[in-house]
């Protein structure tokens, strides 16, 4: 009753009356109140994401509130109209994940000065002081567990290749670094390339051909997220080398975690998207309730994935 009591209160304070529309700041107010949560992915086109987003509207909608997805479709421009659209309807928390580490802090920056609290989940942005929290996996760490058994699995000595992901994503750079702070210890381990996928499944597919043409002796792929190895496998299998090269992925896409069980690619790193969409959403709703003191980076350690544990994991996660 006291809630219902603020609310309308506010409302009668506005010239005009209370049919008069707020403006957006009152309006975010008003609609945190009732437990609007918007959330934000940089992709629908990635089932890895999907899971990600549909994991924090169901732990939101758990928690009580109104959720809804937006896709920005790995477009800057789009994420930036997304905010804009979001903000102007009065959504009371914003659970996202960005595009591009840098060029995604305006946007973020923007939801701060209207009162609008964003709790990125998996990709950093780079600003301590615009987002509410950060929860992301442990890239860095994860990649220098799965490159340990790059090299007990490939050898000390061969060529190999390395698709990354996204160039304005920081999981891009702390994968790739996490890999290398480990294989470039071995001189005979050497990279003979090295092209970016955009962590998509068709690009994947695409530069792998590329790289087969230039490179067919090649031993080993290391794929910055499990799309593009699915990508990369599917090329390396119609050019008639799946016992020969070796495929390493990152995510724990279920799709590869089944392709590890089947003895398709060798292995990957579990990231927990579930784990990560749920503690945003609670967070939002611990926000919407009134807490405002939240760790700014919340690491999510990942898990290597291979055929000797592969049975453990399923549906992007550690099985019950």
């Amino acid at each position: 009753m006291l809630l219902w009591l603020m609310v309308v209160t506010t409302g009668c304070a506005e010239p005009g009356g209370g049919d008069k529309p707020m403006d957006v700041d009152h309006g975010a107010a008003e609609n945190a109140q009732h437990g609007r949560i918007a959330v934000v992915v940089s992709t629908l086109n990635n089932p890895w994401f999907v899971v990600l987003a549909e994991a924090a509207k169901s732990r939101a909608e758990e928690l009580g509130h109104e959720a809804v997805i937006y896709d920005s479709q790995n477009d800057v421009a789009k994420e930036a109209a997304t905010f804009e659209n979001v903000l102007s309807a009065g959504y009371g928390a914003i659970l996202f994940n960005a595009v591009d580490s840098e060029a995604s802090v305006a946007n973020v920056r923007t939801a701060k000065d209207k009162g609008v609290p964003v709790f990125c989940i998996d990709r950093e942005i780079n600003a301590t002081d615009a987002a509410a929290a950060q929860i992301l996996s442990d890239n860095y760490a994860g990649c220098v567990e799965l490159a340990q058994y790059f090299v007990e699995v490939v050898g000390e000595e061969g060529t190999y290749a390395e698709l990354l992901g996204l160039t304005g994503d920081n999981n891009t750079s702390a994968r790739s670094k996490g890999f290398h702070s480990v294989v470039d210890r071995y001189q005979g381990l050497k990279m003979v390339a090295q092209q970016s996928a955009d962590f998509d499944r068709t690009k994947g597919l695409e530069v792998m051909e590329v790289i087969l043409q230039g490179s067919p002796g090649i031993r080993a792929v290391f794929c910055g997220n499990d799309a593009m190895a699915l990508g990369a496998y599917q090329a390396i299998e119609s050019a008639g080398k799946k016992d020969q090269i070796k495929v390493f992925g990152f995510d724990g896409a279920e799709d590869v975690v089944r392709s590890i069980a089947d003895g398709k690619i060798s292995a990957t790193a579990m990231q927990f998207p579930k784990k990560m969409a749920q503690q945003a959403a609670e967070f939002a709703d611990q926000w919407l309730k009134g807490k405002r003191d939240f760790e700014q980076s919340i690491p999510v350690a990942v898990e290597l994935v291979t055929a000797e544990n592969v049975s453990r994991y399923g549906d992007y996660g550690a099985k019950e």
